[in-house]
């Protein structure tokens, strides 16, 4: 049982055993503050003078990170897991936003829930205190840099989307009595926030707020209108209605407030103690993913006014945070500031898979399907969610149990109705997996679905596919069905299983490490194009989702989904820098760390590294050459990675499937 929660003695254990300190001298005093500000979902070409004036100064004036990179599978709390520890995916396990865990959530009824899914959508903090306390309050084995600053003497604060803000200070929720703990070493303020599902703020905080009119509880993204209305920016609509016309405007605004007017001030207060804050900005990824600019066309798919509202909404929220700096000139001259993006996005197709226009074949796609209501939700020609899972069960003659669906009375997973390879006579509508995720067998009687044949992790731009009993000759069918299918990009496979043709190892991108949770046995790009081959801006990626046609995706393997925004600004950057050296999400908290006068603690083959090129007073360096890995062939087919190698570290620009024999300047174009 994990003891109450007493800030000083974890104070104590993080100095003593997660922290090393540098070598030689320490900074002269007063020691730097930090922000790091994350624009979830803004692409690197979204950036420029007119729409994003303070993402554009930051740019220009500070450090341009000009070859920035996500981590693949580039999903949001797979590159939170990133910036909080500054390792790879290997090491945190965080591998996307669904991830199997290895057992029923919530079955020790922490927060009084009943036993759940394996396979939890981690952008929810109950799910994460829940994962931490299962893995005995460790399920990253490295310590974040936010407990790392408070270890030495920081004030710390996290604030902004639900999920990531609370991942980069995970130690700080993990529960104590099955529930979350009364009192927090910093605030974590997220959408939850005020409600009953909510961390606690600090009494003192909500006292002030409440004292200046300010609401204690996070506003949801209605923005204020009803459910159905265009303006809601949490409307993200259906086959046959679009979603959002509006930007994520009033929950934005509530977290900039709360920011400028109390968090700021509270951590600024004592000059003795320096802080760390980050701020997780919703837009303009919530946005892109429910806008309803492009019901079922590609164009302008997320590059219509309602997502480019949503990147002004970022750099909107961004300006009041400078605008404070600069209104307290001494605290801005004594912190350094980096801005980065968890991933790009690319437009959705759930039907087209190349430029050509060409349309897909899979099996999944010529089926009308139901929903959770009972209603029709998805037309034949456009593929399901699910469609992974789906395609596989019919190849394979499997059955399709849906783990976020429960029914009678022992909660047994819902079974739905699909027809098979041995029996191709279709039901009338078929039944899709409500959130995408499949447990394929004959039967299910685990709650931890431990004696599924395989369990499929639906994600989006890339899924995860796990195979319980680890058995090579499921692996070897399962892969020789993936490459037969018209959208996927490419395939990664865990080197336990050895040379499979046509894929690559799961090493070769940075997969394998030190994680505790269980490892995807396969992971599974779509397929990615652009519609204008010059102009990333117009990607499409195949993608597993709820979304339709139009809105807006991530974690594929193209350079639109790993081409994020990266920038700095401060005392300790250099100025008007253009950084040509790759730099990636692994590497902001050792910079961090190393501008604070500390190291994080050792350990970990995927490292980041500290960006010293940008930092004053440090060498500077150039772009390494382009590299390319290529599988051995199946079929003529191979899978690819494009990839830099600099210090020691690979930064992964795309994969895909190519031709053998295709040149390396034509691969994943």
């Amino acid at each position: 049982m994990r003891r109450p929660f007493h800030p000083a003695a974890c104070l104590t254990l993080l100095l003593a055993a997660a922290v090393v300190p540098l070598l030689g001298q320490r900074p002269a005093a007063p020691r730097r503050n930090i922000v790091i500000f994350i624009a979830d979902g803004l692409r690197h070409d979204s950036v420029n003078a007119q729409d994003t004036p303070a993402l554009w100064r930051i740019r220009t004036e500070g450090v341009h990170f000009e070859s920035s990179h996500s981590m693949f599978p580039t999903f949001t709390m797979a590159n939170a897991s990133a910036i909080a520890t500054g390792h790879g995916l290997g090491d945190t396990g965080i591998y996307g936003n669904t991830i199997l865990s290895g057992f029923a959530m919530f079955d020790t009824a922490n927060f009084n829930q009943l036993p759940g899914t394996p396979l939890p959508f981690i952008e929810n903090d109950e799910v994460l205190s829940d994962l931490d306390d299962h893995f005995g309050g460790n399920l990253m084995p490295y310590v974040t840099l936010l407990a790392a600053a408070r270890a030495h003497g920081y004030r710390t604060a996290t604030i902004g989307k639900l999920g990531p803000a609370a991942m980069l200070d995970l130690s700080a929720i993990a529960p104590v009595s099955k529930a979350f703990p009364l009192a927090l070493p910093g605030p974590v303020i997220d959408d939850a926030t005020g409600g009953g599902a909510g961390l606690a703020l600090p009494q003192a905080l909500s006292q002030m707020m409440s004292r200046q009119g300010v609401p204690i509880a996070a506003p949801t993204r209605s923005n204020g209108y009803d459910a159905s209305s265009p303006f809601n920016n949490g409307l993200a609509g259906s086959y046959s209605t679009p979603g959002t016309l509006a930007a994520n405007v009033i929950q934005q605004d509530w977290f900039a407030e709360v920011t400028t007017r109390f968090v700021l001030p509270f951590l600024s207060s004592d000059p003795a103690s320096p802080f760390a804050l980050a701020f997780w900005s919703r837009d303009p990824d919530g946005t892109q993913h429910n806008t309803g600019d492009s019901m079922q066309s590609l164009s302008p798919g997320i590059n219509g006014p309602t997502s480019r509202a949503a990147v002004r909404n970022a750099d909107r929220t961004l300006q009041r945070l400078m605008a404070w700096f600069d209104a307290n000139p001494a605290i801005r001259d004594n912190t350094d500031i980096v801005v980065t993006s968890d991933h790009g996005v690319a437009t959705i197709s759930r039907n087209t898979i190349d430029r050509m226009g060409r349309t897909t074949a899979a099996e999944s796609a010529k089926h009308d399907y139901v929903g959770t209501t009972g209603s029709v939700d998805t037309l034949k020609g456009t593929l399901p969610v699910g469609y992974l899972a789906l395609d596989l069960a019919y190849d394979l003659q499997l059955d399709v149990f849906d783990p976020d669906t429960r029914v009678g009375d022992d909660r047994a997973f819902k079974r739905l109705r699909i027809g098979s390879s041995s029996n191709p006579t279709p039901v009338d509508k078929w039944e899709h997996p409500a959130r995408g995720n499949a447990l394929l067998a004959s039967d299910i009687r685990q709650p931890n679905g431990s004696d599924a044949r395989i369990i499929v992790a639906a994600n989006g731009g890339s899924d995860l596919i796990y195979i319980p009993d680890r058995s090579p000759e499921t692996l070897r069918r399962v892969v020789a069905r993936l490459l037969t299918y018209d959208y996927v990009g490419g395939l990664f496979v865990d080197d336990g299983y050895g040379n499979i043709p046509g894929t690559l190892p799961l090493s070769a991108v940075g997969l394998i490490g030190a994680s505790k949770l269980p490892r995807p046995a396969v992971v599974v790009a779509f397929k990615v194009f652009d519609l204008n081959p010059d102009n990333l801006l117009t990607a499409v990626q195949l993608s597993d989702t709820t979304y339709q046609d139009g809105q807006g995706m991530h974690g594929g393997f193209g350079r639109d989904s790993t081409f994020n925004n990266m920038a700095a600004i401060g005392p300790d950057f250099k100025r008007g820098l253009v950084d040509r050296a790759p730099v990636g999400n692994s590497d902001i908290a050792p910079t961090l760390a190393h501008l604070m006068g500390f190291e994080l603690e050792p350990g970990g083959a995927l490292r980041g590294r500290v960006l010293s090129e940008a930092v004053v007073g440090g060498r500077a360096a150039d772009s390494p050459i382009v590299q390319y890995r290529r599988s051995t062939p199946a079929d003529g087919k191979q899978t690819v990675v494009v990839f830099r190698e600099f210090d020691g570290r690979q930064y992964f620009e795309r994969g895909c499937f190519a031709s053998v024999g295709t040149p390396d300047k034509d691969l994943c174009r």
